[in-house]
């Protein structure tokens, strides 16, 4: 398959979340710098009038929003829908969180109930991973949270997790603060 060299370029700069300089897309593509800022006056014609931008920036280049859309994208991804977890997947992710890296039947220890379908959730959403084997009959695999569960609970490192209290008798509610928001942070 041969594509051309704007192409290149262009999947090059959407996979960067960095600027990528000229000597760099040159020394990579194994071209010369002048090759490399023809194609790129190409692709800066191509993306006139787009809702994305080939821009000029510390030194590099980066595919950015055009600024004349940043309010409209702004309105549209403002609207994400939270992420909604069962009480079950919750549950699981808590003793995850507090208890890792943690084998499945540790969770089921913990929580009294397969924890299969939950730990399925969490893995899809990206919450979760396998963080190894645990060195034990079997081999079973180690469960941790991941950055996107740091990111979803706002929190910097695992010691901002708030402090685990004993379990109440009889109806009860947790004192505010100490649920774990799964927004961002963010309260409805």
């Amino acid at each position: 398959m041969n594509i051309d060299l704007p192409a290149l370029i262009e999947a090059v700069l959407f996979a960067s979340d960095e600027p990528v300089p000229l000597s760099t897309l040159a020394e990579g593509l194994d071209l010369g710098e002048l090759e490399v800022s023809s194609a790129i006056a190409v692709l800066e014609k191509q993306y006139k009038g787009r809702g994305i931008v080939l821009q000029r920036v510390a030194n590099g280049f980066m595919l950015r929003t055009r600024p004349q859309c940043w309010a409209a994208v702004e309105r549209v991804l403002s609207k994400k829908v939270p992420v909604a977890l069962s009480k079950g997947a919750l549950e699981t992710l808590a003793v995850i969180a507090y208890r890792q890296p943690v084998t499945r039947q540790d969770i089921e220890a913990a929580r009294g109930v397969n924890p299969e379908s939950s730990i399925d959730t969490l893995l899809e959403k990206g919450l979760i991973r396998e963080a190894g084997r645990k060195k034990s009959l079997g081999r079973p695999k180690l469960y941790a949270t991941t950055d996107e569960f740091m990111k979803k609970a706002s929190l910097n490192s695992l010691a901002d997790l708030p402090p685990l209290t004993p379990p109440h008798r009889g109806p009860s509610k947790a004192p505010r603060g100490q649920e774990l928001p799964m927004d961002g942070g963010r309260q409805s």
